[in-house]
C-alpha cells in the first residue's frame, strides 16, 4: 500500500510517500480502506518532535527518532478485513474512528474495534473524517471536565479551529449560552454553529470586559491563569486544550503552569485530553446521534488529494484554518 512514512524528525518533507506493507488486524482489530483522513496539530508536533520537552516523556515521541511513522489520527473508510475477536463490524461496513497511535496517512490502517463507531448515513468520508479527535475532545472538555449543564455560561476561546468549531456546537447541544472568541473574520461562521455573542479578539481584549462565565475552553492562545481568572465565575473552571506552540517547553509547560496556579484558588484549570478519557466508542456514538439531530456539523476548511498531503500539513502549520483540514485517498 502507499503510505506517507515518517522516518526522522522535520518538516512536511520529511513525510515519505513510500510502498509498505499492508497491516494485517491482529486480535480485536479492523483492517480499514482509509477514504479520508484529517491533518491536526497533533500531527505536526509528532511530524517536528516538538516540544523537544515531550521526546523525554513516556507517550508518543521518541528521543532522537519517531516512534509513530505514519501519522493521522482520524480515519473514515470501509472495513477490509477483521481480526480475531470482532463483532462489530464486518468487510463492506462504512465506519469512522481515531487510531491512538497514528495510520490515517495510508491507504490502509488496522483500528482496535473499540476505538471505531459506524459512519453516520448522512456524512461523507470527508465529514466523518473530520469528527473524531477534534470533536471528541470538545465533548470530553464539555462533558467530562466543565460539567456544562443548560443555563452555564461558556466562554469559547479559539472558537473558529478544528476543536472549537465543536466546542461552540457542543456547548449549545448541552444547553449553555455560549460567547465565541475568535478574529472578525470568522465571526459569521461561529454565529451560524450557534454562538450567542462573539467576541473579535483583533478589537477586544475578551479577559478585559467585566463578563464572568462558568466555563472557559482554553483552544488556543498564551494567558496566564491570572488572566484567565478574570473571566471565571468564583467556582469557574478553565478547560486547557493545546496552546500556542514553541519548539521547547510550549504549549506543555505554560498549561502546567495554570494548574499549578489553580491549585491556590477558587477557580480552577483542568486538562481536555483524550487519552485521560478511552471510551472513543461512546465519544463517537455520542457524536453520530448529535449529527443525526443536525446540532453538530463538521466545518471544513480545505480538501487535498492524497498526493499533496504534505501541503495540506503545511496549511495547518500556520495555524489559521477555520475548522478542519481533510485529506482524501
Amino acid at each position: 500500500m502507499k503510505a506517507y512514512v515518517l522516518r526522522s524528525y522535520g518538516s512536511p518533507e520529511a513525510l515519505q510517500l513510500s510502498d509498505v506493507a499492508r497491516p494485517t488486524p491482529g486480535p480485536g482489530e479492523v483492517l480499514v480502506r482509509v477514504r479520508a483522513t484529517s491533518v491536526q496539530p497533533w500531527d505536526w508536533h509528532l511530524m517536528r518532535g516538538e516540544p523537544y520537552f515531550s521526546r523525554l516523556m513516556p507517550g508518543f515521541l521518541g528521543l532522537r527518532v519517531p516512534k509513530i511513522t505514519i501519522l493521522g489520527a482520524d480515519v473514515a473508510g470501509q472495513v477490509e478485513a477483521v481480526g480475531p475477536g470482532v463483532t462489530e463490524f464486518g468487510p463492506g461496513d462504512e465506519v469512522f474512528g481515531m487510531p491512538p497511535e497514528g495510520g490515517g496517512f495510508a491507504e490502509y490502517a488496522c483500528v482496535q474495534e473499540r476505538h471505531l463507531a459506524a459512519k453516520p448515513a448522512s456524512a461523507s468520508y470527508e465529514e466523518a473524517a473530520a469528527v473524531p479527535l477534534a470533536a471528541s475532545t470538545a465533548l470530553i472538555a464539555i462533558r467530562e471536565v466543565g460539567r456544562v449543564e443548560p443555563g452555564r455560561r461558556v466562554l469559547v476561546n479559539g472558537a473558529s479551529g478544528g476543536v472549537g468549531t465543536f466546542a461552540v456546537q457542543v456547548a449549545k447541544a448541552y444547553g449553555a449560552h455560549v460567547t465565541a472568541v475568535c478574529s472578525g473574520r470568522n465571526a459569521d461562521l461561529v454565529r451560524s454553529l450557534g454562538a450567542d455573542e462573539v467576541i473579535d479578539y483583533t478589537k477586544e481584549d475578551f479577559t478585559r470586559n467585566g463578563e464572568r462565565y462558568d466555563v472557559l475552553l482554553y483552544v488556543a492562545g498564551d494567558r496566564s491563569f491570572r488572566e484567565c481568572r478574570r473571566v471565571l465565575t468564583r467556582k469557574g473552571v478553565c478547560v486547557l486544550i493545546g496552546g500556542a506552540a514553541g519548539r521547547w517547553l510550549q504549549p506543555a509547560g505554560r498549561m502546567f503552569a495554570i494548574m499549578a496556579a489553580s491549585a491556590f484558588a477558587s477557580q480552577k484549570a483542568a486538562l481536555a485530553d483524550v487519552v485521560r478519557y478511552p471510551d472513543d466508542r461512546r465519544n463517537l456514538l455520542e457524536l453520530t446521534g448529535l449529527m443525526a439531530d443536525g446540532r453538530v456539523r463538521p466545518v471544513i476548511d480545505r480538501v487535498y488529494p492524497f498526493e499533496d498531503l504534505r501541503a495540506a500539513v503545511r496549511y495547518v502549520e500556520e495555524g489559521h484554518a477555520p475548522g478542519k483540514v481533510i485529506v482524501t485517498i
